[in-house]
């Protein structure tokens, strides 16, 4: 009995994991996209190349809050963790749609993108709650740098893609403030750059593979 117990947590974070990289992703709230736009080629190379990296981040945006709610100390914020991780699914869908329309895939690094986020979030939570909390809320808070920006560079006519990125900015906002809430504590400066840092290579690469 004692061993199922032990086992039942890593089924399950398998079978998250077997999903968010394998399965076609379903949202369950409805797509924020607009109708169809006529965009040039410049324009949709620009568009999907963007928001390709947005994909690869949900991804890693799942892979991180799995790993942590692996190794949450408390029921409270393993629940917090994968509630996010099911909003986070939701923007998964979202780009996967918005991909589709555009005509174009997915990053083929999505395996490794989960593999090592998932590894990242595992490591935040074996220093406890407050510290895994933080974790949340930093991460939160660059990815809603990271859309603002890709709001400026997305084409200007490209409605549907902008739609997206809008609704999934307001997500995060809303997590971050629900991690301090909840008792997140501020993580150092250098974990912080580590985090920028690492980011930068993921979504550098996404933009192209």
């Amino acid at each position: 009995m004692g061993s199922e117990r032990l086992l039942d947590p890593l089924i399950a974070a398998a079978d998250r994991a077997l999903r968010a990289i394998a399965a076609p992703a379903h949202a369950s709230r409805p797509y924020p996209g607009g109708p169809k736009q006529v965009l040039d080629e410049t324009e949709r190379r620009e568009s999907a190349a963007l928001m390709r990296v947005n994909h690869a981040g949900e991804v890693a945006a799942q892979a991180l809050y799995h790993g942590q709610a692996l190794l949450a100390r408390s029921a409270s914020t393993r629940d917090l963790l994968l509630k996010a991780a099911q909003e986070e699914a939701d923007h998964l869908g979202w780009c996967e749609q918005r991909l589709r329309e555009l005509g174009s895939a997915p990053s083929l690094l999505n395996p490794l993108w989960y593999a090592g986020s998932f590894a990242i979030g595992a490591l935040a939570a074996a220093f406890g709650d407050a510290a895994s909390l933080g974790f949340v809320a930093e991460t939160e808070r660059q990815v809603e740098g990271h859309l603002g920006e890709h709001l400026r560079r997305l084409p200007t006519g490209d409605a549907g893609s902008r739609a997206v990125v809008d609704a999934m900015r307001s997500d995060e906002i809303a997590h971050a403030a629900v991690a301090r809430a909840a008792g997140a504590t501020e993580l150092p400066g250098l974990v912080r750059e580590l985090m920028r840092g690492t980011a930068r290579v993921m979504t550098r690469t996404a933009y192209w593979i």
